[in-house]
């Protein structure tokens, strides 16, 4: 069930409502009202991928409790890899395993082996495993870790792990977060919900007039890229890195704004990363419950920063081919977070990964300074080129479009696919950059006006570019839904 679909829009109301007025009394038959809900919804893609998520669920509940009960540390690290190994291996097979088998065949070949790929399957990747799948290994993390203690109640933690808002593309939660707020009972705030119905109309925004109005433009540039001068593959790669924003973190406003609707609160997952002046900023603001993630189970255990410079070096290589792994079972998403790591690197040595942590741009000021506009441009520049290497479909096609761009180096008038006028476009974003500029201090704010008058024309006018905007014949799933 997509959340930009009528089928949701039916289904929100039904359940919003049973949820307060029905389900109220008792927190417990509360939480397994919303976990048959969540079942409900995910089961629409495909009944059979629940049985995944109920072992994942199960496994790690028992395992929380197993580490918990453990009087020894060998046989709480013993339960500890019994999680891991289950979760990864489940995401292993459906998400990496055909990956694995090609490249082993690819690889056989460069020594003479020419070998069929008859043990690749037909697999259906199931929608959110990899993230579920983190989530519930970061429970049995933070219990081995002694930051947790773990919930008795399995209907508590089936709820967490499978919460309809965030189960198919997060932000990946931590049990520390949003399991307590799942044990705690919840109390119908208007103010709450109101804040949650803005976010879900300014991420339907992002995703129906943004991301998806951009999409066929991103997606003729890429699949013709030899037939296109320089200007427009500069052009095409530039649009998708404003698509693949909108899509996902217009996907996390919904999502943090239909938790908000149930009296639970998500974290942020994106903080405004247009406006990063580096790439360390870039990824404090871009897909932050899976950077966070990262941190705290990989980075800081193999020692973060606090081991040599040189060690440092290596943890933050890992991190980034991780990452672009865990995107998906291809070389240019790995290829991806390499180029991530290289451009990291140097902000990490010069000791710059950390000074923007607690501030925004133009913080004090109306606008941003010349220096931070240029920071912010060449932050833009690099991570719009490593998503040359995200958007292809192989490395291949990613060296292709670079090197298309550097031998046929000239400016040409792009013509959209569909007939309709560039212009539009161009105005749109600047638009929609310069109101992102306007709310970079709360991203959970974008209405927030003082006149009652002006604030209802901005819904107006959101209403209305969706209105003009949507097309019912493009694909309409979010990107992010694919990983």
């Amino acid at each position: 069930m997509l959340f930009n679909s009528l089928d949701f829009f039916i289904f929100l109301p039904i359940v919003f409502t049973l949820y307060w007025f029905i389900f109220y009394k008792r927190i417990q038959i509360q939480n397994l009202f919303i976990l048959a809900s969540s079942y409900i919804f995910y089961g629409l893609w495909d009944w059979r991928f629940l049985f995944l998520i109920l072992a994942s669920t199960v496994v790690d509940f028992f395992v929380g409790q197993a580490i918990y009960s453990s009087d020894s540390n060998r046989s709480r690290k013993i339960w500890l890899w019994v999680s891991v190994i289950f979760n990864v291996s489940l995401l292993g097979f459906f998400k990496y395993y055909n990956f694995f088998v090609d490249s082993w065949v690819d690889f056989l070949s460069v020594f003479g082996y020419q070998l069929k790929s008859t043990w690749t399957l037909q697999i259906i990747l199931p929608v959110g495993i990899s993230f579920y799948t983190f989530q519930t290994m970061s429970y049995s993390l933070d219990i081995y870790y002694r930051r947790l203690t773990p919930t008795k109640n399995f209907i508590s933690f089936a709820t967490f792990v499978s919460f309809f808002p965030q189960l198919v593309a997060g932000p990946i939660e931590r049990a520390s977060n949003l399991l307590s707020q799942i044990t705690s009972k919840r109390v119908f705030n208007y103010i709450q919900c109101t804040d949650g119905l803005k976010l879900i109309l300014w991420g339907l925004f992002k995703k129906v007039v943004i991301a998806d109005a951009i999409a066929p433009i991103v997606d003729d540039i890429f699949m013709n890229y030899t037939d296109y001068s320089a200007s427009t593959l500069i052009l095409g790669v530039s649009l998708f890195s404003f698509q693949v924003y909108g899509d996902f973190s217009g996907y996390s406003d919904i999502a943090i704004g239909t938790a908000k609707l149930f009296g639970i609160e998500l974290m942020s997952n994106f903080k405004f990363p247009t406006f990063s002046r580096n790439v360390a900023e870039y990824w404090q603001r871009w897909h932050v419950s899976l950077s966070t993630w990262f941190r705290h189970y990989v980075y800081i255990p193999l020692g973060g920063s606090r081991v040599s410079k040189l060690k440092s070096v290596r943890n933050i290589i890992i991190i980034f081919l991780v990452s672009g792994f865990w995107h998906g079972a291809n070389w240019t998403f790995i290829m991806w977070g390499a180029i991530h790591a290289v451009l990291y690197i140097p902000v990490f040595l010069m000791g710059r990964n950390r000074i923007y942590m607690n501030n925004v741009v133009a913080e004090h000021s109306l606008l941003p300074s010349f220096k931070e506009i240029l920071q912010i441009l060449l932050t833009f520049f690099l991570v719009t080129f490593s998503r040359v290497f995200f958007r292809s479909q192989s490395i291949t096609d990613a060296f292709g479009f670079l090197e298309q761009i550097y031998s046929n180096f000239s400016f040409e008038t792009y013509q959209h696919p569909l007939g309709y006028r560039m212009i539009d476009y161009f105005v749109l974003l600047g638009v929609f950059i310069l109101y992102e500029f306007r709310i970079r201090r709360d991203e959970r704010a974008p209405f927030k006006f003082k006149s009652k008058t002006v604030r209802f024309v901005a819904y107006t006018l959101v209403i209305l570019g969706m209105l003009l905007f949507f097309d019912d014949n493009i694909d309409r799933s979010f990107i992010y839904f694919q990983f």
